[in-house]
C-alpha cells in the first residue's frame, strides 16, 4: 500500500476543517484535507453567530463569504404564546463583530473549502478515512480513494473535523455520554412566501411551542426567498406524530399559531428530514498526535446556533498550538487547547440547559430587563462565550440565578 507524508492531515472539509486549513496555510504549513463527500452537499446549522466572522476573517476567507451574497443577520427574535422579543447583536456587551450571515450550508461550506484550496491546501473529495493509527511517533490514516484503491498518509499531526461523522471518537473509542436527553429534529427548506414587512429577515426566529416549552422551532431566512425550518423536541415527543417527515413537521408547525400564520402561503417543495440523538461528547479532545475540532469533539444543541462558532474556535485554538509545536515548542494541549475550548462550550451549556428548563426563556421574555443586562445576554447569543469580562460568561450559573430571582420579584 502506498504511503504519503505531509505535515497536517485534516479529516473533513466542513467549517472547522476549512478554517483550520486556511489558518495553517497562512503559516506556510502543508495541509491535506480528506473529505468523504463531494461538495457542495447539504448540511444544517445555517444561522451563523457574529463571533464566527473573526475566524473567517483571520483565515483569509472574509471577502469570499461577503461576496457570496448570503442573507445578512444582525440578531435573534423569540416568540412564545403571543410574547415577542428580539436581540440586536450590534447592541452587545463584548467587542467584535455584531453582524453575520444566514447561509445555505451547501454553498457556504463550499465557499470556505474552495478558499482553503486556493490558499494552497490539498483537498481530496470522495476519499474515505477507513482507519487511523495514533500509536506511533506520527499518526497514520488509511484512506480509500473513489475508485476503491487504498493508501496511507503519515502526518506530523491529525485534526479530526469530521463533524457528526466523528471519525476519531468512533475509531479510538472516545465517545462519552453528552448528559442531554435524546432530542430529535425535523427540518426542511421551504419557499416561505412571507409578505414584505411581515418578518425581519435579518434575524433568526425561535418560536416556542404554546403547550410544551421544551419544544421549539427555528425559522432561518435566506436571501433567495427561502428559509430553513425545523422543530426540536425529545425523540419520544416527535414519535407521537405519524406520517412522512414532512407531514409530521407540518402538523407541528400548525400547533404554533404565530408560525403557522407566518408560513401560511409557504411552498413545501423539499422533503423534510429527521436526525436524532445528535448531542455528543468525548472523553478527551486531544491525544497522541491528534485533536478533535467542532462537532467531532462535542455538540450541545442547535438552539443557540453555537455549532459553527465552536467549530471555528476549536480550529483557531488548535492551529495556535500546532504552529508552536511544529516550530519546536512543547505544547500542553490540555491547558492551551482543551481547557479554553471547554470554557466557552460550558458557558453555552448553561444557557442550553436553562432554556429547556424554562429559566432562560423567562429571562429572555422579561419585559423590564435593563439595557446592560440585555447587552450581556446578547453577547452570549452572538457567540462571545469566551469573553470573561462578561459576567454571564465568567459565572453564568450564578448570574442567571440572580437575574431569575430578580425577575420573580
Amino acid at each position: 500500500m502506498q504511503t504519503e507524508t505531509t505535515d497536517v492531515v485534516i479529516i473533513g472539509a466542513g467549517p472547522a476543517g476549512s478554517v483550520a486549513a486556511g489558518l495553517l496555510r497562512k503559516h506556510g504549513i502543508p495541509v491535506l484535507v480528506i473529505e468523504k463527500e463531494i461538495f457542495p452537499r447539504f448540511s444544517i446549522g445555517e444561522s451563523l453567530l457574529p463571533q464566527s466572522m473573526a475566524y473567517i476573517e483571520s483565515a483569509g476567507m472574509l471577502r469570499a463569504v461577503v461576496e457570496a451574497g448570503f442573507q445578512y443577520k444582525n440578531g435573534a427574535a423569540f416568540s412564545r404564546a403571543g410574547q415577542h422579543t428580539a436581540f440586536d447583536f450590534r447592541e452587545k456587551f463584548s467587542p467584535g463583530w455584531g453582524t453575520t450571515y444566514q447561509v445555505q450550508r451547501a454553498r457556504f461550506d463550499d465557499v470556505l473549502i474552495r478558499e482553503a484550496a486556493r490558499q494552497g491546501a490539498e483537498v481530496r473529495f470522495a476519499h474515505l478515512v477507513e482507519n487511523v493509527d495514533v500509536s506511533g511517533a506520527q499518526p497514520e490514516v488509511t484512506v480509500r480513494a473513489p475508485e476503491g484503491s487504498r493508501y496511507r498518509v503519515r502526518a506530523k499531526f491529525l485534526l479530526d473535523a469530521s463533524g457528526f461523522g466523528r471519525i476519531l471518537p468512533r475509531l479510538l473509542k472516545l465517545e462519552s455520554p453528552s448528559g442531554f436527553p435524546v432530542r430529535s429534529a425535523l427540518f426542511t427548506h421551504v419557499e416561505d412566501r412571507i409578505a414584505p414587512g411581515g418578518f425581519d429577515r435579518n434575524k433568526i426566529l425561535i418560536s416556542v411551542h404554546p403547550q410544551h416549552p421544551d419544544v421549539w422551532y427555528w425559522t432561518i431566512p435566506f436571501s433567495d426567498g427561502r428559509c430553513s425550518l425545523g422543530v426540536v423536541a425529545e425523540k419520544a415527543f416527535l414519535d407521537n406524530y405519524t406520517g412522512t417527515e414532512t407531514e409530521r413537521l407540518r402538523a407541528l408547525v400548525a400547533e404554533e399559531p404565530g408560525l403557522a400564520s407566518l408560513l401560511a402561503d409557504a411552498c413545501w417543495d423539499t422533503p423534510a428530514r429527521q436526525i436524532a440523538g445528535y448531542s455528543a461528547n468525548v472523553s478527551s479532545l486531544w491525544g497522541n498526535g491528534y485533536a478533535l475540532l467542532g462537532n467531532a469533539g462535542e455538540f450541545l444543541d442547535p438552539v443557540f446556533s453555537s455549532g459553527v462558532t465552536i467549530a471555528f474556535k476549536s480550529a483557531s485554538l488548535a492551529v495556535e498550538c500546532l504552529v508552536r509545536q511544529l516550530g519546536g515548542e512543547a505544547v500542553d494541549w490540555e491547558k492551551d487547547f482543551a481547557q479554553p475550548l471547554r470554557a466557552g462550550v460550558d458557558c453555552f451549556r448553561v444557557f442550553v440547559e436553562a432554556w429547556y428548563e424554562g429559566r432562560f426563556q423567562k429571562l429572555i421574555f422579561y419585559p423590564n430587563a435593563t439595557p446592560e443586562i440585555r447587552s450581556m445576554i446578547s453577547a452570549v447569543l452572538a457567540g462571545y462565550a469566551w469573553d470573561r469580562n462578561n459576567p454571564f460568561v465568567a459565572d453564568p450559573r450564578r448570574r442567571m440565578a440572580v437575574l431569575e430571582e430578580f425577575c420573580n420579584v
